[in-house]
């Protein structure tokens, strides 16, 4: 199995395990697309296009305020959250929630399943 394959697994895994999770994607830090588990409806192109442009604008946010080093930004709307965290020096995980979501269990979820890519991307 690829390394796209076994992320992508991981990524659908995701979504289907926790039941809040609606999509997630592996985005690298060029903007361009690793592997996803999107609906069909979603343009992949835009997701990657918007994770890497907020990944950018998130670590500079951190760095120049003197935060650390870039984690997690999460974006609440009237119909959801979109989180993004870091999972390794090239990629992040965006993952798309409903508006109940528990956030506790998603941000543990999340944590895990980046830790996991990270892994895969050594």
């Amino acid at each position: 199995m690829s390394r796209a394959e076994q992320i992508t697994k991981l990524i659908k895994s995701l979504s289907t395990t926790t039941p809040d999770i609606e999509a997630a994607a592996v985005v690298d830090n060029d903007g361009l697309m690793m592997a996803s588990s999107l609906p069909q409806d979603v343009d992949e192109d835009s997701v990657a296009a918007m994770s890497s442009a907020l990944q950018g604008i998130s670590e500079r946010i951190a760095s120049e305020l003197n935060r650390g080093s870039f984690e997690l930004v999460m974006v609440r709307g009237g119909d959801g959250f979109a989180i993004l965290t870091r999972c390794s020096d090239e990629a992040v995980l965006s993952v798309l929630t409903s508006k109940n979501a528990k956030l506790g269990l998603i941000f543990l979820d999340v944590k895990r399943a980046a830790a996991d890519i990270g892994k895969l991307l050594r």
